[in-house]
């Protein structure tokens, strides 16, 4: 099967190196031309751009974007239905936020282009391990689209599948990055507990390890905090910043429409927003309450 490949990230990249592994034939293009002749030196088919890469397609062309979320997954997609054809896939396996996915779905089909959204977790580990793959979309289509889903998951049976129509693949992924906020959170909390019990000397990565067999806690999220921390305990060099992409959030505001209490998710985002204040206000005002009430001692900056 020969298919397009829009977007040469990391996880692009991989993806397109793993089908091509398994027979595939990928044309790939990306606005980094280094990318591209890299993607080619692995075997890839090199185009440098939308356009030439329809032209290498044979229908029922098939293009799979993997762009940032947001402006430049509807530039691409839009570029790419003016020169596509009716019976032609597109399908955007990026972080896409879904009620976009929905409308972008809605338009294309007007035009008889067939819509897929793949929720797609795996990250660096994916090209080795597999893709976790979230898909949306006609079932139909889905199906059809198979021989590749089954190359990019952990094995032709499992790590895929379909949820459900078109923008149900991004929900699915959105709520499952929110889960994976809480779990992120609690672990951090939990080796945070570890590290303050000083009088222990507790070895973090040991604990750990322990954790990774019979535990009800052992995961893959444990397994990559195992590998770190034999590394390096103290983390003296991290800095104490913790960005977020968007699907956490999402997440939250889903759960307040849907009027679903969701607490635990919601802190773990808020977590991640507070660690970005390195001079943190919200702190200094908590401290001048407690003396304002109850005359509690103010501890001075550089104290």
């Amino acid at each position: 099967m020969r298919l397009g490949m829009v977007g040469l990230g990391k996880m692009g990249a991989n993806m397109a190196t793993r089908l091509i592994k398994d027979g595939h034939e990928v044309v790939v293009t990306d606005l980094n031309a280094e990318a591209v002749q890299t993607a080619a030196d692995g075997g890839a088919i090199a185009s440098d751009g939308l356009e030439d890469l329809v032209s290498k397609l044979d229908a029922p062309r098939i293009v799979w974007v993997m762009v940032p979320a947001g402006g430049p997954t509807e530039s691409t997609v839009m570029k790419l239905s003016e020169l596509i054809e009716d019976g032609d896939v597109i399908i955007d396996g990026g972080n896409s936020n879904y009620k976009q996915t929905i409308q972008r779905g809605e338009v294309l089909k007007e035009k008889g282009i067939h819509f897929v959204d793949v929720g797609t977790s795996g990250g660096v580990w994916g090209l080795t391990e597999g893709y976790s793959m979230m898909i949306g979309g006609e079932e139909e289509t889905v199906q059809s689209l198979s021989p590749i889903f089954e190359t990019l998951a952990p094995s032709a049976d499992s790590g895929w599948g379909y949820v459900g129509p078109g923008g149900s693949g991004h929900f699915v992924k959105m709520v499952h990055n929110g889960i994976e906020y809480g779990m992120m959170q609690a672990f951090a909390e939990g080796f945070a507990i570890f590290k303050k019990k000083e009088e222990f000397n507790l070895d973090l990565a040991e604990i750990s390890r322990i954790w990774l067999h019979g535990s009800v806690v052992r995961s893959w999220l444990l397994d990559l905090i195992h590998d770190a921390l034999s590394q390096d305990q103290t983390l003296d060099d991290i800095a104490a910043y913790v960005p977020d992409s968007g699907e956490g959030r999402w997440t939250v505001f889903e759960s307040i429409d849907l009027n679903v209490s969701a607490p635990v998710i919601t802190v773990a985002l808020q977590e991640r927003i507070r660690s970005r204040d390195e001079n943190a206000y919200t702190d200094k005002l908590l401290s001048v309450m407690r003396n304002q009430f109850g005359g509690h001692q103010i501890k001075k900056s550089g104290e």
